[in-house]
């Protein structure tokens, strides 16, 4: 699977095209703004959207997925159904951030553990990780080792627990549990900041350091 990181907003947000190398069918992952941009890049790289897919309801990570939605005539899939009052709560996550009104939103497919979802013939793994929202899923592609992780893990870091039903307990668990057992080879890509691999913050990240899993 080929990737293209394209920051957008003021939040520096990594929205992801992702795409098949194949069929050169492609996915856009959290859009979170600065749908013009994200077009102009997809267009750039000569892949064709077949779904624009969502991590989490937060506004920096889904603030243009209707209109890339309605753009290429596509769904929006995820995230998992708890972060739906997220989604229909965008006009006052907008407010509260002084942006542009964003109107609610309601994917066309909600995800769970275990789901696939198929970009051409790359087939992403659903896993949902609770913490950071409640229903926040991360999309892994075994074959490439790649991880989009959201906001769950960061370099260095792990996602804020502290909005609306945020568990750190439940954050630091899904990590453990979920996302290092994929192998320290694997590289993820963050909702916002640099990318890093499993294993260097199975080591290093300190918010992993008590109580490692043993496996």
């Amino acid at each position: 699977m080929n990737y293209h990181i394209i920051p957008v907003t003021a939040f520096a947000q990594n929205c992801s095209l992702v795409w098949c190398e194949e069929t050169l069918q492609a996915a856009v992952i959290d859009p979170g703004g600065e749908a013009e941009k994200i077009i102009q890049q997809v267009t750039t790289k000569g892949v064709t959207v077949t779904q624009v897919l969502l991590t989490h309801g937060h506004l920096d990570h889904v603030g243009a997925a209707a209109e890339l939605a309605k753009h290429y005539g596509v769904p929006v899939i995820g995230p998992e159904k708890e972060d739906e009052f997220w989604l229909q709560g965008l006009p006052a996550q907008s407010q509260m951030f002084g942006l542009e009104e964003c109107l609610p939103l309601t994917p066309d497919r909600w995800l769970n553990e275990g789901d696939s979802v198929s970009v051409g013939n790359v087939a992403l793994q659903v896993l949902h990780c609770p913490g950071h929202t409640p229903g926040h899923v991360v999309f892994f592609d075994a074959q490439s080792q790649l991880l989009i992780s959201g906001d769950v893990i960061f370099k260095g870091g792990v996602g804020r627990s502290d909005f609306p039903r945020g568990d750190h307990a439940a954050l630091i668990d899904s990590i453990k549990r979920k996302l290092l057992p994929l192998g320290d080879d694997v590289t993820f890509i963050p909702g916002h900041g640099p990318l890093s691999t499993l294993g260097y913050e199975r080591l290093h990240n300190p918010f992993l350091q008590d109580e490692l899993p043993v496996w």
